[in-house]
This record gives C-alpha cells, sequence and structure tokens, in this order.
C-alpha cells in the first residue's frame, strides 16, 4: 500500500489521491470503533469538520504554519471526542448511535452560525504555508509527500492499537462485554479511550484535509458526511485493517468520475452497496481475507 501512494502520483491526479488518503484515514479512524469495539457512531463527521474549521482559521487567521495548524485541529478533535465519549459512552446499541447524531447536529449548527466559520461560505482560500518555517507546500508536489507521511502514521498506529494488550481488550468487549467485565476491566473506561482515539484521528485527517483543499466547509460536518464513512468502512470490510482504505478509495472514485451524473451519484452508490450486501457480506476485502484464509 505504501509503494503504490508513493509511485501514484506518476500516473494518476495528486490532489485526487491526497483526498483519497484523508478519507481513509477517516473510515480506518471509524472502523477501529466500530470494527473492533462493536460501537456504531453516527456522528464521526464533527470530528472531521471541527478539526478542518480550526486548523483553517488558524492557518489564516492566526497564520501557524502548517505542523501547529493540523495539531491544533487534532486537539480539538480529541477534546470534542472525550466531551462526546463521556456523555454517549454508558448507552449501547441505537441509543448510542443516536446520542452521537444529536450531538454531531448540535456541532453541524454551531458551525453554522459561528463567526469564525464562514456559515455557509465557510472558510476559503486556506494558504499552506511552509512546513516547519522550510518546506513549501503551495504546491500539489509539496503537499503530497506530507499527506502521505501522516496518512501512513496514523495507519501504523491503528494497527499497533489493534495488535496490542488494550486491541485485544476492546475485541473482547466486542465479542462479550459481560464477560469482559467480569474478568475486571472497567469496560465504559476502555471504550472512553477507543472513542477518544478514533476521534483524534479522524481529526487528523480532518485537519489534513482542510490544508489539501484550502477549504474548511458544512460538508465535513453534515449528518451525510457520517452516512459515508459507515458505507465506506462497510464496502471495505468491517473490523479488517486494509478493508476502509479500499472503501474510502472506491466511493471517492465514483464520486470523481461520476461527477457529470449530479445527485445520482447517491443512487449508483447505494446500489453498489445493496450488490456489495448481497454477494459480498464482508466487505470487498473481508471477502478476500476468507479466501486466502489469513486476515488483512
Amino acid at each position: 500500500m505504501a509503494a503504490f501512494f508513493a509511485i501514484a502520483p506518476l500516473f494518476v491526479y495528486p490532489i485526487f489521491l491526497m483526498k483519497v488518503m484523508c478519507f481513509a484515514l477517516f473510515a480506518c479512524a471509524f472502523n477501529l470503533l466500530i470494527g473492533y469495539v462493536g460501537l456504531l457512531s453516527f456522528g464521526h463527521a464533527m470530528f472531521l469538520g471541527m478539526a478542518g474549521y480550526v486548523s483553517a482559521h488558524a492557518a489564516k487567521v492566526w497564520g501557524v504554519t502548517p505542523e501547529i495548524a493540523i495539531l491544533l485541529g487534532t486537539a480539538c478533535s480529541a477534546a470534542l471526542a472525550w466531551v462526546a465519549g463521556y456523555l454517549a459512552i454508558k448507552r449501547q446499541g441505537i441509543y448510542f448511535a443516536m446520542i452521537t447524531l444529536a450531538l454531531a447536529q448540535m456541532v453541524f449548527f454551531f458551525s453554522l452560525q459561528a463567526p469564525f466559520t464562514g456559515g455557509e461560505d465557510g472558510i476559503q482560500a486556506v494558504p499552506r504555508g511552509k512546513l516547519f518555517g522550510l518546506f513549501d507546500l503551495s504546491t500539489a508536489a509539496g503537499m503530497y509527500p506530507v499527506v502521505l507521511v501522516i496518512f501512513l502514521g496514523g495507519f501504523l498506529l491503528i494497527w499497533r492499537i489493534i495488535n496490542s494488550p488494550f486491541g485485544q481488550i476492546l475485541k473482547a468487549i466486542r465479542e462479550n462485554e459481560p464477560r469482559a467485565l467480569s474478568l475486571g476491566y472497567d469496560t465504559d473506561r476502555y471504550k472512553h479511550v477507543a472513542f477518544v482515539l478514533s476521534g483524534t484521528l479522524a481529526g487528523v485527517a480532518g485537519a489534513t484535509k482542510a490544508l489539501v483543499f484550502q477549504l474548511a466547509s458544512l460538508t465535513d460536518v453534515h449528518w451525510s458526511m457520517s452516512g459515508e464513512v459507515v458505507l465506506m468502512t462497510l464496502l471495505g470490510g468491517l473490523g479488517t485493517l486494509f478493508g476502509p482504505v479500499v472503501g474510502a478509495a472506491v466511493i471517492v472514485t465514483m464520486q470523481n468520475y461520476l461527477a457529470q451524473l449530479g445527485a445520482w451519484v447517491t443512487v449508483v452508490q447505494g446500489l453498489i452497496f445493496v450488490i456489495c450486501v448481497l454477494a459480498f457480506r464482508r466487505g470487498i476485502v473481508g471477502e478476500i481475507a476468507n479466501i486466502i484464509k489469513k486476515p488483512l
């Protein structure tokens, strides 16, 4: 995967590839929560969008360097995830999903009304600046390696979390929470930590995306974005490491190359999702992993 993204700019438009990597990291962060803890969040767009707004505002208005802007956006999402997790984590199933959706809608209306977000216009013409004050990111060639390093770093962190003792406890909670509780694990605390980690990594994706497109808009905090990341994860393969990356690549490719269909793109996405659910119950990567009998 690293080799593919390293050489792909020679053949594919770099801005498109950077969009794929940002959404792939977002989907991987979401999969950490739903695939390994079993918690379905309908409000993950609030972390993506709010990090984008803070990062864009910091870069444009405060004039900070890109790495500081990304860190500020990520920190904002981490704090938001801590609060949202604290309020939602004690509920289960549909109740948890509805609380996260309600919180995300509150963040959406805040983003619509807050002065610093620019309302429906968003924050436009965000300067990319110079990384560490040295490397100019104004061109796609300059920005691409930074996005690649951020994506691979986030992906490796998720891989490490999943394969750590902490990750094994998360899987135990997903499989049988009452039994994990009986073994002495504070399941709510573990779920809260996983929720914060997921929200923080989603914030990294949102902050990076704002600098790539030099724009922070309401699209990223809208409820439809939360639905889109669910689609990416299920399409690629729930609970697989590489599934969300493949799912994000498929969805972004469809949106990019079927843009001339207008609103019909969502219909095509729905059709593909139905076919995937009927024919590939485990998702694209999940089915491949099942055939070769190796975890992916």
